[in-house]
């Protein structure tokens, strides 16, 4: 194979993963939304981001009710407790990542 189509297969990639996300910033640009569904839009970055946070607290596993991974969940605790107080997200980071290191290293 020829670099000529690993350069293509490199900017097809590229484009295939970038239209998906710019798009909808442009159209939305381009059209007014009614109120209704940029209030329900409003609330899905946070309902990402806790769905993604429930993964790494639970433990799934098929036929079983999820169970606590207890070295995740302590160290959410402190993390939870620095997003409450500073709304940072770089110290919430920070801290969830410091706080599960410290554990492990224990």
């Amino acid at each position: 194979m020829s670099n000529y189509y690993y350069l293509l297969t490199l900017f097809g990639c590229a484009l295939v993963t970038w239209i998906p996300r710019v798009l909808p910033f442009v159209l939305t640009k381009a059209i007014t939304l009614p109120p209704v569904l940029e209030k329900f839009l409003s609330y899905l970055p946070m309902t990402i981001l806790t769905a993604l946070l429930m993964q790494s607290l639970l433990n799934f596993q098929t036929g079983h009710f999820p169970t606590l991974r207890i070295p995740e969940v302590l160290a959410c605790i402190p993390a939870l407790i620095v997003g409450i107080r500073t709304k940072d997200l770089m110290k919430i980071v920070l801290t969830g990542v410091l706080g599960i290191a410290l554990l492990r290293l224990l």
